[in-house]
């Protein structure tokens, strides 16, 4: 079993842009952008197995297609009526794409470059909210159990005995119940909670001078996004969310995805 997803990119306003007959920049996305709006992106992932003698599971054209006859008219007009839940379009999108691609699995849908909802199939009762958040911080990658010379042939240049530092990206992912389209816990709430729990905790702090956790505890990525998930997820659990697992980049090349 694979799971093939493929991302369109697309404008809205409250200008009807005009459809090409073709499109000429796959990577900007299609319809273009006509006067004021927004772009958005489409991750539609399909599930099955390989056709043995193509190699294809499912050609990607049809998702497509799908999206452009389905998806992109519907939070089109959503974007010209007031009031519009993206989480009511979004269960409105995946139960209609179901027809065109019976494969379907999920659909994401990337609002802004650092946040999006996210429907499962299988699940349509609730909404799995991303939303990026930073800090920046020092740490020193070090483990008393091992010697002077040990730790600087493990950690190399990240034992620096004045510690190093970075600007950390974190993305929680939340599942939040819908009902009446609107979930019952909200972007507003992840991102005070982040803040409060997270980000004030860890931000411009050495971690392994000035954050408890790390006190015996090496601050790799990994030991981070485990520390994160441990302080976030009883926050968003009392609040009526449930945190299915969190993202931290240490760099744009490294990240740890906790629990995986």
């Amino acid at each position: 079993m694979l799971r093939l997803t493929r991302t369109v990119r697309f404008a809205v306003g409250l200008q009807a842009p005009e459809s090409p007959d073709r499109i000429d920049n796959s990577f900007a996305g299609a319809p273009a952008m006509a006067g004021l709006g927004a772009h958005y992106e489409l991750d539609i992932s399909c599930r099955g197995e390989a056709d043995p003698v193509t190699g294809y599971f499912l050609n990607i054209k049809e998702i497509d297609y799908a999206a452009r006859d389905v998806a992109i008219p519907r939070i089109a007009g959503a974007y010209r009526r007031e009031g519009a839940a993206p989480e009511g379009v979004l269960g409105d999108i995946v139960s209609s794409l179901v027809t065109p691609l019976p494969s379907l699995d999920r659909v994401r849908w990337r609002l802004t470059p650092t946040f999006s909802i996210e429907m499962e199939r299988h699940d349509m009762t609730a909404v799995l909210l991303r939303q990026k958040f930073e800090f920046a911080a020092a740490h020193r990658l070090h483990v008393p159990q091992l010697s002077e010379a040990e730790n600087r042939e493990v950690f190399g240049k990240c034992n620096n005995p004045a510690g190093h530092g970075h600007n950390y990206h974190v993305e929680p992912c939340v599942r939040a119940s819908i009902g009446e389209d609107a979930p019952a816990f909200t972007l507003h709430d992840l991102e005070r909670i982040t803040r409060e729990t997270l980000i004030d905790h860890l931000d411009h702090k050495h971690l392994n001078m000035d954050v408890p956790e790390f006190a015996d505890l090496n601050p790799s990525v990994e030991n981070i996004a485990r520390v994160c998930f441990d302080r976030l997820a009883p926050a968003i659990q009392s609040s009526g969310g449930e945190l299915r697992e969190i993202t931290v980049w240490e760099t744009e090349k490294t990240s740890c995805v906790y629990p995986a």
